[in-house]
């Protein structure tokens, strides 16, 4: 008796052709989704939230400083100029994916803008809007705004783009005095958070800034 299995039950070469060619056009859109569908959503969800967050502040009335911040909830706006001179995102309260997606993502834990201590924020360089794509071409003494409902703040980077790298389980870089756990503040800085490669990777790139001016609107 052959053990052969019949012909009319082997999967045919056709068959697993277009298997591999349905499998490769699912990975080529998951892909182009990844790359630039999610830019795409999240660059006009940013815009709304600017959008939204200016109409609110229309009257300028308050102190912002009383005001709380709600996890995922909008509350200032950034802009780099180095990034572009329309270049502004809205910073959201909190760092989950989805306020990642939204803009760029307060550290709840850290000070708010102006105040003495660390005001610090994390974007994506890839995906999702990727609004520190740029990340890299920053350079000490670069200016970056931060405007409230009552406020606009005014810091300048110390450092490059490129000039510190930590491991993502390094919090001290996010501390009130950055890499000096425990310390007292005595002045308003800023730190901006992202990934130090285009693709996965464990490790941050960061700079650190100090507050040069503030102006009541």
């Amino acid at each position: 008796m052959s053990d052969r299995i019949p012909t009319s039950r082997r999967p045919s070469g056709r068959l697993l052709s277009t298997l591999l060619s349905v499998l490769i056009v699912c990975l080529l859109a998951w892909l182009g989704w990844q790359l630039w569908g999610t830019n795409v959503a999240a660059e006009h969800r940013q815009r709304g939230v600017v959008g939204a967050l200016q109409d609110e502040w229309g009257d300028r009335g308050g102190d912002a400083t009383s005001d709380p911040l709600r996890l995922g909830e909008g509350f200032a706006v950034l802009r780099v100029p180095r990034f572009g001179e329309d270049f502004e995102v809205p910073v959201i309260q909190g760092v989950s994916e989805d306020d990642l997606a939204s803009g760029v993502g307060h550290f709840s834990d850290t000070a708010r803008p102006g105040q003495v201590g660390n005001f610090a924020v994390a974007g994506h360089r890839v995906t999702r809007g990727q609004p520190f794509a740029d990340f890299p071409s920053l350079r000490a003494g670069d200016e970056v705004t931060v405007e409230t409902r009552t406020h606009l703040y005014t810091y300048v980077l110390d450092d490059d783009g490129t000039d510190i790298e930590v491991p993502a389980s390094d919090t001290s870089v996010i501390r009130p005095v950055p890499g000096r756990p425990g310390a007292v503040p005595d002045r308003a800085l800023i730190t901006l958070v992202t990934c130090a490669d285009l693709t996965t990777t464990e490790d941050r790139s960061i700079v650190h800034g100090h507050l040069v001016s503030s102006t009541h609107l």
